[in-house]
């Protein structure tokens, strides 16, 4: 059937270019086998005739989190701070933080400071100064000049019970391991942070029965809560 049909394709052909046109071997076995194929219902595809499909490259891995950026460092009563506006030299001052967490600065009164970095603490201050300018506000830079650092407490049944300084605000753990660890009747089950704030002192219950069993009660992964930090003046109670 396919070659019948190829020879009244080849017939027609020779006709219209008046015998002159003969068809080569090659020519002739082609075309049989398109007819074949194409009596068989199946697409060019079979031939090669269409572009092949590109192979599905594997989904990269996804990146890993960018490294969490270092935490900044929050003012602590006690701190030493440069404050600068800019173009106004009788303005530059050195503050002290004051026990409260406050310090008064010209033209915007009592800032607070504890527990915040030193960015909000300038922008606070432009903002207040700039009922005074009438164009934009000057630029304002703080700085901290001296610091005690974080000042905690770790009393109970710990080896080394005190008071300790810290760059950082540490974790609950970490704070634990500056004490030189619990005591041998420690109950870490019934552990508390004291903290003072605004409203009055708070009791902050902490789970380091939990966390300092390990691998036996932590899965691995990510922490679905992250561990309690200390601020400066807070004290963490081990019964």
């Amino acid at each position: 059937m396919a070659v019948e049909g190829v020879d009244v394709i080849f017939a027609n052909l020779s006709a219209r270019s008046g015998g002159a046109w003969r068809p080569s071997g090659r020519i002739i076995r082609n075309a049989v086998t398109v007819i074949a194929v194409a009596a068989t219902g199946f697409g060019p595809g079979v031939l090669g005739l269409t572009a092949q499909a590109k192979p599905k490259v594997p989904a990269q891995a996804v990146a890993p989190a960018a490294a969490a950026a270092p935490a900044r460092y929050s003012v602590n009563a006690g701190d030493q701070l440069d404050v600068f506006v800019w173009g106004e030299e009788r303005m530059q001052r050195q503050v002290l933080v004051q026990p409260d967490g406050t310090f008064a600065f010209p033209l915007a009164g009592t800032i607070k400071a504890a527990g915040r970095n030193v960015s909000d603490i300038a922008d606070e201050i432009r903002e207040r100064i700039s009922l005074n300018y009438t164009s934009a506000p000057p630029d304002v830079t703080v700085s901290v000049r001296e610091t005690d650092g974080t000042r905690f407490y770790v009393v109970g049944k710990v080896r080394t019970p005190g008071s300790f300084t810290s760059g950082t605000r540490p974790n609950i753990l970490q704070a634990l391991s500056m004490a030189g660890g619990t005591d041998e009747f420690a109950d870490v089950g019934n552990a508390v942070i004291l903290r003072q704030t605004p409203q009055g002192q708070v009791v902050e219950p902490v789970r380091l029965s939990k966390l300092l069993k390990g691998g036996r009660s932590l899965e691995a992964g990510v922490l679905s809560t992250p561990l309690p930090t200390l601020a400066s003046g807070d004290v963490l109670v081990i019964p």
